[in-house]
């Protein structure tokens, strides 16, 4: 599995990790709001697997939020950062070859 695969799955990841954050940040003030939580698993032979759940209990969870969402943005530049990087290897490369 290529390296941009992978980093395409932690973008994807990240990207969702963010939205989840913004949309529990949207809904502070809505009564009886449960918070989304987005949940994550490695999967063979490489990757992540995200899926999005809801909070048992009400209320919110803002200071949370916000780290998620700046943490979900670091992961997602840094993801972008690989797939950036294989590309121009790969330019190189066939540079190279040529």
């Amino acid at each position: 599995m290529s390296a941009s695969v992978i980093a395409l799955s932690g973008a994807h990841a990240a990207s969702l990790r963010l939205d989840t954050a913004a949309h529990n940040v949207a809904n502070v003030d809505t009564p009886d709001f449960r918070r989304q939580q987005t949940l994550q698993r490695t999967l063979e032979p490489a990757g992540v697997a995200t899926s999005v759940t809801q909070s048992d209990t009400t209320g919110s969870a803002l200071e949370r939020d916000l780290i998620d969402q700046q943490a979900a943005s670091y992961e997602y530049m840094a993801a972008l950062g690989v797939i950036r990087t294989e590309t121009q290897m790969m330019g190189r490369l066939l540079d190279e070859e040529a």
